[in-house]
């Protein structure tokens, strides 16, 4: 479905009916990432996984487009930034009918999540960070995302995908689950190279959301999966040591993409968190 908003289209797919909990995907996927898990109902849970700008069906943030829902140019907030992608959460939100929400987000999701948090907490009624880290890139990570940006720009999606896709999954995974490989190559292929590089630019220069931890203060989810090289199990428990109140749920055999490898577990994770947690701190 697609959702015309003051920053332009946004591609969105929901499930259910309830408190809303709006899913953001990873890097360089889109709201398909999320399929499993609109497709396993939650009671009292409105799903609603949407494509991040410039991914899947949405369309980019232009400097003009956020200058618009901004009222004009924020000072020391970047167009190729999360601060500025949590603004345009904000606005998507906004234009769904939604006052408050669950944000899950995995990996660049959860980033984003962090971002969401710091600029517009009262709109945050939980979180769920799958797969993810507080810390920023090192300065030898930084130098990888410039190389990917010149590398998407000179040749496409193509490297870029192949590059990722062992990574993004775990040992079991990529022994036993053989056919989660084309569905994610193809997620990875389809997405626009400048949309990808303005991401790449803002993974990259985005801040440390270590000092952020400490100042969450809604129920929070950390999910990984134990064979995640790209954000190891260390990056989470980092997270729950510092959100003082969290849950960490670890998922065996599960990788990067814990949700999509292990969704039946995931689902039930989620679902025991849900059940548990935010029935007893509703509005």
């Amino acid at each position: 479905m697609i959702l015309r908003t003051p920053i332009g289209a946004v591609g969105y797919d929901e499930a259910g009916a309830g408190t809303p909990l709006v899913w953001l995907h990873g890097y360089p996927l889109d709201r398909t990432l999320w399929a499993a898990q609109l497709a396993a109902p939650i009671p009292g849970i409105r799903q609603i996984a949407i494509d991040l700008p410039g991914f899947g069906e949405s369309d980019r943030l232009t400097p003009s487009r956020f200058n618009r829902i901004a009222g004009g140019p924020v000072p020391g907030v970047a167009v190729h930034s999360l601060d500025a992608w949590a603004d345009a959460l904000a606005v998507t939100l906004t234009a769904m009918g939604i006052p408050r929400a669950i944000i899950g987000g995995l990996s660049m999701g959860g980033y984003l999540a962090f971002a969401f948090w710091r600029r517009h907490a009262v709109r945050v009624r939980a979180l769920v960070l799958a797969d993810t880290r507080a810390e920023p890139d090192t300065e030898d990570g930084k130098q990888k995302r410039t190389a990917s940006i010149a590398l998407a720009r000179a040749e496409g999606m193509a490297p870029l995908a192949r590059a990722m896709l062992p990574r993004m999954f775990g040992e079991t995974t990529r022994r036993v689950q053989q056919e989660l490989n084309d569905p994610l190559d193809r997620m990875m292929r389809r997405q626009h190279v400048e949309s990808v590089a303005a991401a790449l630019e803002a993974l990259r220069d985005r801040p440390d959301s270590t000092p952020t931890l400490e100042t969450i203060t809604v129920p929070t989810l950390v999910v990984c999966g134990e064979e995640d090289v790209m954000t190891p199990v260390t990056d989470s428990r980092t997270i729950h040591a510092g959100i003082r109140g969290s849950q960490l749920a670890l998922i065996p055999g599960a990788g990067h993409l814990s949700n999509f490898e292990a969704p039946v577990v995931f689902n039930r994770l989620l679902s025991e968190f849900l059940a548990a947690t935010i029935r007893d701190h509703h509005p």
